[in-house]
Parts: C-alpha cells; structure tokens; sequence
C-alpha cells in the first residue's frame, strides 16, 4: 500500500538536489512534536513567513505553529471550542485549526505524505518527473506548495468553478494548472484528466489523495496525535471523549478517528456529506457548495468498516452560516446572544468546510443527546482566507446581510440544527457503503477486487499502514545524513 522499496539512481539525484537547495526533510515524528527540530532550522524560520516558498517551512507542517503569520515558532495545537450559545448543545465541541499551516490548510501535510516516502526512496525523481496533484482544491494547493520546497515540478488539477483565491495563489506556485470542468462535485473529471495524463507519455507520477495512503497515513500519525494532545490538555476527571465529525472528502482527515478510537474504544466516527450529493447516505448524486469536500465516490482509503454514522448537511447551512460568521450584522447578532469577542473574532478562522463540520458534530451531539461532560472533536480544514471572495458573491446574489438574515440563520441553521438527514451505521449499512467503492476504483480506476475485499475482511488491512511512519522516518533520517545539511 506504501511501497518504501529503493531506486538508489533517483535517490542519489534526489540527495543531490536537497543538497544543491539547502532542503532538510521533517520527520514525522518531528511533525507531530516540534521540540525535536534543531535548533538551526528554527533559527533559519525567524524571519520566514507561513507562507513564504523557503525549503525551512518544511518543518511547518504541523499543528503546533505558533498563530502568526511570520517568524512564529511553536506551541500548542490551535483550537477553537464552541460554546452553547453558538451550538445551541451542551456538549464540548472542539475544533483543532488548519489555517495556521503554510498555504493556509492542513492539505499541505497530507501531500507531505505523499511525496516524500517517494522522494527518500527514489520512487520519485524530481530531475526528470513531474508532481501531478489531483484535487478540489486545497491538496493541490499543499503538493504545488511542497513540490516547490523539495525542488520538484508540479501540476496542479482543480475544477474551474473553485475560489478565485485558490487560482490566484497557484499561478505563482504551481509549474502548471489545470482546470477540469464543473466545480466541487466534479470528481470523476478530474480523474479522467488523470488518465489523459498518463497515456500522454510524459514522465510524471500521479498523486491521487483519494487513493493515496500516505494522505490516510499522515492524518492517523499527525493529526490523531494532535487531537489527543487537545484532550489531555481540556479533559476534565468526569468528561468523556465521545468521538470526532469530520466530512469524508478524500477521507484522509477522517482517518485521524482510526487513532482516537485505538485511544478510546466507544468513541464515534461520523461521516459527514453535502444533503445535495448523498453518495454514503443514500447512494446518490449531484452538485452542492461546500468547498472542501469531493465527492460522488467513496475514497479508496476511507476505513469505511470503521465508521458509525453518516450524517448529510444541507449546503444553504454553511454558506448561511459564513455569512453569519464574516459579515458584520451577523457578528453584532451573535455578539448579542452572549458570544465573547474574542470567539467572534476567531470565527473567520472557519472555511466552509469547517462550518459544515461543526454543524455536523452539533447533529453528532443531539442525536446522542450528549452533556455538558461530553467532548466532540472536528476540523477547520482551512479559513476564509480562500473564500473572501464568496463573500462578495453572496452579497451580490442575495442582498446586503441583515440584522433579520443574522436572527434568522442563527435559529434555523445553528439553534434548530435537527438530526434529520442521519444514520447510525449498522454492519450491513457499512458494508454497502464499502461496496461502492466497486464502482470506482476497480470497474474504472484499475484497483484489483481481491484487494477490495481485503479493505473488509482482512483484520490487518488497515493496522499494518499505522506503523508506516517510523519505517519512513528512518528513510527521511538516513536522506538527510546523506544531504549532509543537519551539520
């Protein structure tokens, strides 16, 4: 599943290059505890922007950077909780925050995944190959972006219909962008894209997040980790961690719930969807406006057999409740009904997708009808910093945000949250949401039935990747010993 066999020709020409651009590569284990990086390499970050294409951001993929946007070290994981005035639950929901990763989503960190273990086994030859990244949006922005810092070119695939933002930053970070036709739930063009690409001949290699399992890797080894380092930090002696919501997407940010249930057996894993595209719900299709999540599939390294519930959000909630967040007659509202300056103005640190996780672990916490003692986990994959312009957009589509849009959102979006639209799995319901992935991934993507049905049946299927981190932190070791930079 993550092959770490090794081209010694290509790997020696990816020394080479490190070597010739002053990279030193992060391990995973440096990722998940930033403590552990030399000091010479915060020393080079002190005057570095988040963003900033310097092969020493490398060592910012993680989730402890410290929330500036230049010259920041580290600390602890950011996180938002909700309160009951903004959840209309008793429960805890706590959000860890993506917008503090370079290029502003945790995506940089599962194309980390990726392309590394190809590079530091010389699978991958950045002298001769191309990066193609695959994507609704985010991940090609993080393997653009990581592509660029390990000296290797890229081509990044997105729909047309994304952010402005999104193409705008691309264009000076990405050797090449495609756009493939439609918008968010245009999956399947991007993948036909792939196919194109490939019988084309030129020499690249395909990193498909949604089949890719050094992106499942990474959000079990990294992110799980950095989800129970939050609960140790807030759990009190009578909380109880219930479990985590996070929208399926590439299902790669859905594999952190494999690490929190390895912690705590009972907790819950719940899948989340657009109402307008319910493929694990209902078997179904369509288009819809939660920018973050793809869709009309089910990923190839989704654990769907560990999954316990589906829930589908209707995708006017989110984009209702951006504007209640962003825009000012909505933030005087919620100002109103008890909600702290100080939340309000991290409210922005929410992208669409990240407000849709919310909505769904508010559904997770009636459905269970947990208290005040019970803890949810979630997601803000990315911030409004790549949707300002959806802003204006609504603005001019629906008319100037109200005092009455905001009373109205807030009760109907966050207070009368329900838990329609929601299934509590049982082994049959998984088994065929399991089965579409048929449909996909072996009668169109290549993908073997034998394997399929490994994903199911075989106990170690799944087990046998979470260990995978360490064997590549050895690799990326003896790479770095070979660049010859950490001296």
């Amino acid at each position: 599943m993550i092959d770490l066999s090794i081209h010694e020709a290509a790997l020696e020409r990816s020394v080479q290059r490190a070597r010739e651009r002053n990279i030193i590569i992060p391990t995973f284990e440096q990722q998940r505890n930033p403590a552990l990086i030399p000091d010479a390499v915060k020393r080079r970050l002190a005057d570095a922007g988040l963003w900033d294409l310097n092969p020493a951001n490398l060592f910012r993929i993680t989730w402890h950077n410290e929330p500036v946007a230049r010259g920041g070290g580290f600390g602890g994981v950011n996180t938002i909780e909700f309160p009951k005035a903004i959840t209309g639950v008793d429960a805890r929901i706590v959000v860890i925050v993506g917008k503090w990763f370079p290029t502003g989503a945790h995506k940089v960190g599962a194309a980390f995944g990726c392309l590394v273990p190809r590079l530091v086994t010389g699978q991958f030859d950045p002298s001769t190959q191309k990066a193609v990244w695959p994507s609704t949006g985010n991940y090609c922005r993080g393997g653009a972006y990581d592509s660029n810092l390990l000296g290797c070119q890229s081509v990044a695939i997105l729909p047309e219909g994304m952010s402005r933002e999104r193409f705008e930053w691309l264009q000076g970070v990405a050797g090449e962008i495609i756009k493939t036709p439609g918008s968010e739930s245009n999956v399947k063009e991007i993948f036909d894209k792939c196919w194109e690409l490939r019988r084309s001949g030129e020499d690249l290699v395909i990193f498909n997040q949604f089949e890719e399992f050094g992106n499942y890797l990474w959000h079990y080894s990294v992110t799980g980790p950095a989800m129970h380092e939050v609960l140790k930090g807030i759990m009190g002696p009578k909380d109880t961690y219930r479990g985590m919501a996070s929208s399926t997407g590439s299902a790669g940010t859905i594999a952190s719930g494999d690490y929190m249930k390895e912690q705590f057996p009972t907790s819950v894993i719940c899948a989340s969807e657009a109402l307008q595209c319910p493929t694990l719900l209902n078997n179904g299709f369509g288009a819809h406006r939660i920018e973050g999540i793809g869709d009309k599939h089910v990923p190839w390294v989704h654990n769907v057999k560990n999954t316990d519930m589906v829930v589908a959000i209707d995708d006017a909630a989110p984009v209702a409740v951006m504007r209640l967040f962003n825009e000012p007659a909505g933030q005087d509202y919620l100002a109103e009904q008890g909600v702290s300056p100080e939340l309000i103005a991290l409210l922005p640190d929410l992208g669409i997708s990240g407000i849709s996780n919310v909505l769904s672990a508010i559904k997770m916490a009636k459905y269970y009808e947990m208290g005040a003692n019970d803890i949810v986990m979630t997601i803000a994959t990315d911030s409004m910093e790549m949707y300002g312009s959806r802003i204006d957009e609504y603005r001019e589509l629906e008319g100037e945000f109200t005092p009455l849009n905001a009373a109205g959102v807030y009760h109907r979006y966050l207070m009368g949250q329900g838990t329609d639209n929601l299934l509590e799995l049982t082994y049959q319901d998984r088994k065929r949401i399991h089965n579409l992935k048929y449909y996909t991934w072996v009668e169109q993507q290549g993908r073997s039935y034998e394997e399929l049905m490994a994903q199911w049946y075989d106990p170690e299927y799944w087990t046998s990747i979470h260990g995978m981190d360490k064997e590549i932190d050895t690799l990326i070791e003896q790479f770095n010993e070979r660049v010859g930079l950490l001296n």
